[in-house]
């Protein structure tokens, strides 16, 4: 027993500088390849070295397997697969890694730890087909659901969500939201489809760090980032020292969306959607789009008045019941008359969309905001958040 003992330990301090060359090369971005197994049930697995997501730096063998795509996109591929030791569902983000930088995504993730976002559970480097090409995979918790899903079912069948779970959806991204920015950190892509949602539980977590930056006052930052119908106006204005208030932004947008049951600001374009902002809020003043970005000097936009986010509707059906929204109504006479003399590609854009307005003559335009029940409180909340001045719009922890 005794030399059975010896020679256990003797191996074990004989494979302890392996795992450390292991987690020198993974640190370095070395091309760790995982090698593949069939089970009893002769199902594929395929164990890799990884490391934790949060602790230890210590690598350790994974397996996993029924491996299957469930998502890719320009960033990469996602894949669903199931852990062997305990049979935990995970979805393992697989990305391009250049190796002469750090990866993002990775170094942010590794600080969370809330439960509300997505939790990162190991991560890999795997070699691609092509020479010297390196993965990065990110192993995470399964989430099987999104906000996104959810809110297209009940578009479909010509509903929306309850207010309920509106409510329950939208506090666990405030709260998700308050504790990233209070670490400093901007998500920068805030919308439904990366609100991960498990149905059983109603939880929702934050997820697709990959837009993530941690902003530091006085170093710029790219303008062109967040999904459009989602993208505050100072990126649209073309800021670079924005904060994370454009996730402020992002998140009136969701919400608002929850509420309608479609995206409150459907811009076909980056202009576009600055013109459907404008349609809703009116015209920002020289003030609004001063502290939006200072090193705008275009001001010419015609003179929309915004219109109060309360307002009945006063058009009725032939039942004599109201419509179930409530209408904005822009005069377009009054269009007509601001659109002139101007080569601004806002004022373009605005004078395109009259243009094609069927009922541009003697008729109002009608733009559709919230259904007439909506409650009071939840209208309120997305005028406070969808503010053109970001520091005006009040904090995740407020909302």
């Amino acid at each position: 027993m005794e030399v059975l003992r010896n020679i256990y330990f003797g191996v074990t301090r004989l494979l302890e500088p392996m795992r450390d060359i292991t987690h020198s090369l993974q640190m370095n971005f070395g091309a760790i390849r995982g090698w593949k197994l069939r089970g009893k049930d002769g199902n594929k697995i395929t164990t890799v070295i990884a490391t934790p997501g949060q602790g230890s730096d210590r690598p350790q063998e994974v397996s996993y397997m029924d491996t299957k795509v469930i998502g890719n996109g320009s960033f990469g591929v996602v894949f669903q697969a199931k852990l062997c030791e305990t049979g935990e569902l995970v979805a393992i983000k697989k990305v391009l890694q250049d190796k002469r930088f750090k990866n993002r995504e990775l170094q942010i993730m590794r600080r969370l730890e809330h439960c509300n976002i997505v939790k990162l559970m190991y991560f890999f480097y795997s070699s691609g087909d092509k020479k010297e090409e390196v993965f990065l995979n990110l192993v995470l918790e399964f989430i099987p659901e999104t906000v996104y899903k959810v809110a297209r079912h009940h578009s479909k069948q010509k509903q929306t969500i309850p207010i309920s779970y509106i409510k329950l959806y939208m506090y666990q991204l405030f709260r998700s939201l308050a504790y990233i920015h209070s670490l400093g950190v901007c998500h920068r892509d805030i919308k439904p489809q990366n609100l991960l949602l498990d149905p059983e539980t109603g939880v929702l977590k934050l997820c697709d760090f990959g837009s993530a930056k941690h902003l530091v006052r006085g170093e710029p930052n790219v303008s062109y980032i967040c999904s459009r119908y989602y993208r505050a106006p100072e990126l649209i204005f073309g800021a670079t020292d924005y904060t994370t208030n454009i996730d402020v932004w992002s998140a009136g947008c969701v919400l608002a969306e929850l509420l309608l049951g479609q995206p409150i600001f459907p811009g076909d374009s980056g202009v576009d959607q600055l013109v459907e902002i404008i349609k809703v809020l009116g015209t920002p003043t020289r003030e609004q789009i001063r502290e939006m970005n200072p090193n705008y000097t275009e001001f010419k936009f015609p003179q929309i008045k915004s219109h109060p986010w309360q307002k009945t509707d006063p058009h009725q059906n032939q039942n004599g019941t109201s419509d179930p929204a409530v209408i904005f109504c822009v005069g377009v006479s009054r269009w007509g008359q601001m659109l002139t003399g101007g080569g601004d590609v806002v004022l373009q854009a605005l004078m395109a969309r009259m243009a094609d307005s069927p009922n541009n003559d003697k008729k109002h335009q009608k733009l559709r905001v919230f259904r007439q029940r909506t409650p009071e409180d939840a209208i309120n909340l997305v005028a406070r958040l969808l503010e053109y001045t970001p520091s005006a719009r009040i904090t995740p922890l407020q909302a």
